[in-house]
């Protein structure tokens, strides 16, 4: 029997890696992710928070960051809305790598194992950390069957 810490990361893992704005997965302390490399972005990172045994079933929450790097135009600024570079591209797109992942969780082919439980909160960050970066987390609870068995 797998643990269901390994079947939750793996499945995030592969939908993630599979998404076409997401580059590379990693998992843990994210401070711990060598972040000034430019080729590992767009970047997907998750978090197991905690987990709560409920009996039949067990409750996880996770946490998972979506983030490009932004880029800056060396170009004079003529729209102040939009600025000088693709900070609000990056998190239109991470935005829309959670909306994807998030809709395979509710009703796609991730539902037939886990269930989404309340509503997933989403928060938009830049400048997190060293180099430009911008994204979107995402906090959410699942819940999959608890399948050991009585000893």
């Amino acid at each position: 029997m797998t643990s269901h810490y390994y079947e939750i990361t793996q499945a995030i893992k592969t939908h993630l890696s599979n998404d076409l704005f997401v580059n590379t997965v990693t998992i843990g302390d994210i401070f711990k992710v060598d972040l000034n490399k430019q080729t590992i972005f767009p970047l997907s990172h998750i978090i197991i928070n905690s987990a709560t045994y409920l009996g039949s079933t067990w409750n996880y929450n996770i946490s998972i960051l979506c983030m490009d790097i932004v880029d800056e135009s060396k170009e004079l600024t003529t729209d102040i809305f939009l600025g000088n570079d693709n900070e609000q591209d990056v998190l239109n797109t991470q935005l829309m790598v959670v909306n994807r992942f998030l809709e395979l969780l509710r009703r796609g082919s991730l539902a037939d194992t886990y269930e989404l439980s309340g509503s997933p909160s989403v928060e938009f960050f830049t400048e997190r950390f060293e180099n430009k970066l911008a994204g979107v987390t995402v906090t959410f609870d699942i819940i999959i069957e608890n399948q050991m068995t009585k000893c």
